[in-house]
């Protein structure tokens, strides 16, 4: 009998503006937790690519060295320096059949 009162009292349509304003109270939020989650994760994103900026620099880096390191020229000064090795001449090659 007291929810019969109480709905005579109510306006028409007061329960469905009550549902309107809690669900667009809700979405409110919802906006504003999205917006907040996405600037978290923008701001991870970002440190990530900073990492992977970095992480590609110095791979270049050691591809560099790597390919300083290898060079032929160097090789052969190293060989012929430290372990004596010439370049045979062609009256000193032998070619051996299988």
């Amino acid at each position: 009998m007291n929810a019969q009162k109480l709905a005579g009292a109510m306006p028409n349509g007061s329960l469905l503006l009550l549902v309107l304003f809690v669900l667009v109270l809700g979405s409110s939020i919802a906006v504003a937790y999205t917006q907040h989650w996405n600037r978290l994760l923008l701001n991870d994103l970002f440190g990530e690519l900073s990492v992977r900026d970095r992480a590609l620099a110095e791979w270049g880096r050691l591809v560099l060295e790597q390919s300083t390191w290898t060079s032929h020229a160097r090789i052969e000064s190293l060989a012929a320096s430290q372990l004596g090795m010439q370049v045979p001449a062609a009256t000193d090659v032998q070619l051996v059949k299988p």
